[in-house]
Formats: C-alpha cells, structure tokens, sequence
C-alpha cells in the first residue's frame, strides 16, 4: 500500500450528488450489525461507534439493520425501529454522525425466514438450511401490513433525522425470499410470475417514496448473485433494478450471496474485488448510482473501481471496523498507517453468530469507543518487549504510544513471529498487511526494534529495564507416539518455515486450525486463493457470464489432486468442528474437494517405515506416508521468567507466552494492548 494523498485518489474523494445530498467523497460504510443494536445503552454505543467512522471521514454510512415489526427480527429481542419512542435514541446516532459531515441512511431489514425464533414468517412455508424453524406462509394481509411497516419505519428514520433509508432486498432476507422462485411458491398475486414476485419490494419503495417525499434517500440493496438454484437471472434483476429506479429509489446497492448459499464471499481467501464485476454489470442497466461491496479494503482498490466506472460508491463495513480513519488516512497522505481488514471473521462475524458484541482482531477498540481510552503517560517507563510476534507488536506500540520508551526484541531476522508462518497459507497473505502496518506504527511510535537478537535474561537485567513483557510465543507440543523421532516426522514449524519438504503422501496429526493450514499450504496455491478474481470465481463454480438462474455454473470444476493427505483427529466430531463459525465450513468444503481424507477417533499406535499406524474406531489400518506433520497443540515458551523474577524485574506473560492454546491472534493483540495500557 502506498501513502498517497487525495490528489492520487482523485476520483475516490470527488463529491457525489445523491437525491437530495452531496456527499463529500465515494466512501460508504456499509451496514453490519454489532449486536450493540441489543445492548441496554445500545444507543450510546452506536452514536459513539458511528460518530467515530464518520470523525474519521468516510461519506455516507449505512447502519446495522432495524426490522420494521417483530415478525422480521433476528432474535426475540433484535433491533426494531416501529414506535417513535425510538427516535431520541437514533436522534442520538444521527447527531453524531453529522456533527462530522457525513450522511447516514437507517437500513430497514425484515428477516423472514431467518429468524432465530419460533412463528418465523415467509412467502412460503419453505425452511432454510441454517434455521431449524419452519416459516409459516404469510397471508395476504399479513403482507399489506408488512409493507405498511417498512413505509412507517421509514418515516420513523426520517423524524429521527436520519438521511434516508435502505431497504435490505438482498443476502436472503424476506424481501429476496418473495422475489425468487426458490422460497416463493405463492399461486396469489404476490406469486407465479416474475412481476408479481417482485411487487412486495415495488410496493414498498413506490409507498415509502411517496410517504417521505423527494427529499429523503432510499437505497435498495438488490440481490446481484444469488448464488443458489432457482435464483433471479441476470435479466430479471436487470428489470428489477430498472422498475426500483422508476418507483423513485436514488441508488442501488449491490448484494452478494444468500446466507445459505455455499460460496465464500467475504472471508479472507475470497481474493480483494472478486464481485465488482456485478456493480458494473448493474451499471449499464440504470442512470442511477450504484455500490460495489464485497471485499474491497484498500483505497488503491477504491479508486481503480471508481475510476474505471465499475462504480459510483465503494462500500466497506469491516474495513472501517478495522480503522475508522481509513478515509482521513488515505486523504491526507497516510494510506500505510491504515490498519487494514483480513477479512478473517474472528471478531466481528463469528462474534455476532456466537451472541456477542462485535469488535475487530486488528482493532480491539472497535465497538468500545465509549470506554475510556488509556492516558498518555506522565511517568515514561524503560519497557522491554520480548518477541515481536502479534502481541508483542501490539504491546510494543501501545506502550510507545503512551509514552513509555520502549525496546523490541526479536530473536528472528524479521517482525511477525507465527504471522510469518500464516501468511504463506494460501488465502491468508493478508496478514501481509497486518505486519506492513506494524512496520510503521514501531517506526511512527520510535520504537527501538532489535531483529536477530536473542537476548539473555542477564543482558536485560544489566539493561535495568522497568519493565519486561514477555511475548516469546510458543514452540510446537511434541507426541509421545512411539517412533516420534522417525525421520518422516516433522513439527508444523519445520515444515511451514522451509526447514525441511513433505513428500507426496501426507499425514497430519491434529486437525485443528493449524492442521487446516497445514493442508492447504501442502495442496500449493489452488485457483481459490489466486490474487485473480477470475480463478476464484472458476474454482468456486460462480458464473459471471450469467448463463445460469442465481449465477451458478453448471459443472462444479475437479482441482487436481497435488498430494495425497489425510488429517487427523483424536476427538470424535467432524474434524475441524472448532474453527471459525463463519469461516470452517469452507475449510473442510476445500480440503473435501481436493481429496483429503479426514479421520476421527483416532490413535496414534506407532511411526515407522512403513508408514503411520492408527486405529479408527478400534479397526487397525496403515497409512503408507512419506511424512507425518505433527499438529497437536503448543507450549509456551518462557524460559526467560523465572531468571529476571528472581532479579525482581516486574515480568508480564503476553500472547502465547502467557496462554498458549491455539494461535490465537485475536487474543493475543487484545491482551497485548491491555498489558501495555496497565503500565
């Protein structure tokens, strides 16, 4: 990422005339939802979350979305917006939004089938995979009054000052639901043919406008790919986007993806604009503008979309999760200072399917904003970190940005400690931009950084530091198989920093997320985790000549087969049950794909030879391998505490040094700015 200004972003930060507004640049923020909605000072929190991206400079914000009735919640208690004792709480918000220069439009979200509670509702008593509830078939007046919901809600929004709204017709919600013929099966009016399936959102937009007048914004995120069978083909969403643009909506918003469909879409290994291709597409079919999301978290990226009119705005959400003043950044000069989105789901959506507040791996403040931030210093510490992996990183520059001086050392060549080993997995290189920004904040911040130094517990008591944080990491658990010293057998760290190759057929003992990468990285470079779109877009079967209904290609592509591998598990489950909620069922997917075999209930009987012997469910078998990669969990490495505690050093345990289950960076970078804030 270069550190550009304004005038190398021309297009980016030129002004847009939208309805009624004039935004100051093409930045959005788009709708996420933080389950701040939820919390009992939920308003508060959001006027502080909003009012912080809209300080930071991004144009227009879309918030998190509120349901127009009960029916249409997520939760029993999810975010709804259909009384006007709302209105001073989103007063709140809107004010703090404003306060800065930007635009902010409510997004208005009916969930239909996907709500997590009983009596859920839908065109068609038609379940969703990833909902045990059976929706029942709405009636027609139930449909009425669900259209005179979301017409009331928007002039809620627009008393409480909101911009204007958006009307969330895309990602499977209830109005995508009526519109496809997948989960609309309906004989009636608001059935059958494509026109009248397309009447509930027409109705809404046409009624709406006419409720608020010309003078407020409605967005309609229209649902450009499916990516399910039965989906809308291109030419229907083409007339569909004409017909909003006719019934007086001011912009389109591009959706990518059912909830339920089976193709990644956000997380890391989707490679950065893979779906720009539909705003363009939509961009011939209508003179208003329009939005590509999806995967865009750099202003480089921003500005090439704009400027080859793929687009008029570039939505981002979780780019400004990760730093609110992404736009000032870019603007001004300091587009290397951006603490860049990996788009690694740890802690925002994983965290809102698990029934927590969202927040952010590379930004722990996120969601957070109204607790107090640490003070600056006014006793400066002599504070040695030791290790420069993530939460020594983390720790390091904290404590140098609170004053305190402040020596980082590192006993490898280079920053990054296991972020040098995850960012060679295929998918994750954007860890990359994770260390480049490290790399700026040590130099910005003067920290004094120490690489290819392993320093003793007596150097740093000689160095008479006030302090130690110990972020030294963790070394690879052994297992205690006979014939663990074989030499097909290698730790994971071995094998990921080039210290010795796997040969053609591979066991992997352990298959949490390590072993996952472990895989992935011996499979080599899939089309999947290519930086060309185009790859992905073929490996993962999307069709983007549309020839197919919902964008899917008929014939899913067979990779090749580059290595024999089977991963292992001792525990009984599917292998890999504990990743990431939003994230492993796309691991296994593609290790399913390319042929690896996943075991478990397994014991390790012995290594030798002739291979690696286990049984499975108490039936022997012989896997005939050339390597086994051990995988099975770390220790912390903290060889240097006991030594500087007995010198009365004051030692602080961070990151993997202090817990070493899994290779957390989420974890490790919170704590490690938490230590460094207690000095």
């Amino acid at each position: 990422m270069n550190s550009g200004t304004a005038a190398d972003y021309p297009r980016l930060f030129s002004p847009l005339k939208l309805g009624p507004l004039r935004l100051k640049n093409r930045l959005m923020m788009g709708s996420m939802h933080t389950r701040l909605e939820e919390e009992p000072n939920g308003f508060e929190r959001l006027a502080a979350f909003y009012g912080e991206r809209a300080k930071g400079g991004v144009g227009l914000i879309v918030t998190g979305g509120f349901s127009p009735n009960h029916d249409g919640c997520l939760g029993q208690d999810g975010p709804r917006f259909d009384s006007a004792d709302d209105i001073p709480g989103h007063r709140e918000i809107v004010d703090a939004v404003h306060q800065h220069g930007s635009r902010i439009l409510m997004q208005i979200l009916h969930t239909g089938r996907y709500r997590k509670f009983p009596d859920a509702v839908g065109p068609s008593p038609i379940q969703a995979p990833i909902n045990r509830y059976l929706p029942r078939e709405m009636s027609a007046a139930e449909i009425e009054q669900t259209i005179s919901d979301y017409v009331e809600c928007a002039a809620l929004a627009q008393q409480a000052g909101y911009d204007g709204v958006e009307v969330m017709g895309s990602e499977g919600y209830l109005v995508n639901q009526f519109i496809v013929s997948h989960t609309n099966h309906r004989t009636d009016e608001w059935g059958g043919s494509y026109e009248n399936r397309i009447r509930f959102p027409l109705e809404i937009l046409r009624r709406t406008r006419q409720r608020v007048g010309k003078d407020f914004v409605i967005m309609y995120r229209i649902s450009v790919l499916d990516l399910l069978e039965d989906g809308s083909s291109w030419d229907e969403i083409a007339a569909l986007a004409r017909a909003t643009e006719a019934a007086g909506v001011d912009l389109l918003n591009t959706g990518i993806g059912w909830h339920e469909a089976r193709i990644p879409t956000i997380a890391h290994m989707v490679p950065r604009g893979s779906f720009a291709w539909t705003a363009e597409k939509l961009k011939r079919e209508v003179a208003i503008p329009v939005v590509a999301s999806n995967r865009i978290n750099t202003p480089e990226l921003a500005e090439q979309l704009v400027a080859d009119g793929s687009c008029d705005l570039v939505s981002m959400a979780r780019p400004m999760l990760a730093d609110p003043e992404f736009a000032n950044k870019a603007k001004s000069g300091r587009a290397d200072e951006i603490n860049t989105c990996i788009a690694c789901n740890q802690a925002c959506l994983d965290f809102i399917f698990s029934d927590r507040v969202a927040t952010c791996l590379v930004n722990p403040r996120a969601c957070h904003e109204t607790e107090p931030e640490p003070q600056r210093t006014t006793r400066p510490q002599r504070v040695a970190v030791i290790g420069a992996g993530p939460a020594g990183l983390a720790a390091a520059v904290q404590a140098a940005k609170l004053g305190h001086q402040v020596t980082l050392f590192e006993a490898a060549d280079k920053i990054g400690g296991q972020l040098n080993m995850a960012r060679i997995v295929p998918g994750k290189s954007e860890f990359d931009e994770t260390l480049r920004y490290y790399r700026r904040q040590l130099q910005l911040h003067k920290v004094d950084v120490r690489t290819g130094v392993r320093v003793s517990a007596d150097e740093l008591i000689g160095q008479q530091f006030d302090r130690v944080l110990l972020a030294t990491g963790v070394v690879p658990r052994a297992v205690n198989v006979p014939g663990s010293d074989h030499p097909s057998v290698m730790s994971y760290t071995e094998l990921l920093t080039g210290q010795r190759q796997a040969g053609a057929r591979v066991a992997i003992m352990g298959a949490g997320g390590i072993g996952f990468d472990v895989a992935e990285y011996l499979l080599g470079n899939p089309a999947g985790h290519t930086a060309e779109a185009a790859d992905f877009l073929r490996e993962w079967a999307v069709d983007s000549a549309y020839h197919n209904r919902g964008g899917l290609a008929a014939v899913l592509p067979k990779p090749a087969k580059s290595r024999e591998i089977t991963l292992l598990q001792r525990s009984p489950g599917k292998p890999g049950g504990r990743l990431g909620v939003s994230t492993g069922w796309i691991h296994r997917t593609e290790l399913r794909r390319r042929g690896v075999e996943m075991l478990g209930r397994v014991v390790y009987q012995k290594i030798d030879d002739d291979g690696l012997h286990i049984t499975v469910d108490g039936e022997p078998r012989l896997l005939e391998v050339d390597t086994v990669v051990i995988c099975v969990g770390q220790e912390p490495q903290r060889e240097l505490e006991d030594a500087l505690t007995r010198a009365g050093v004051a030692v602080t345990l961070v990151g993997g040094a202090d817990q070493a289950a899994g290779l957390d960076a989420l974890r490790a970078i919170a704590q490690g700015m938490r230590v460094a804030a207690a000095i």
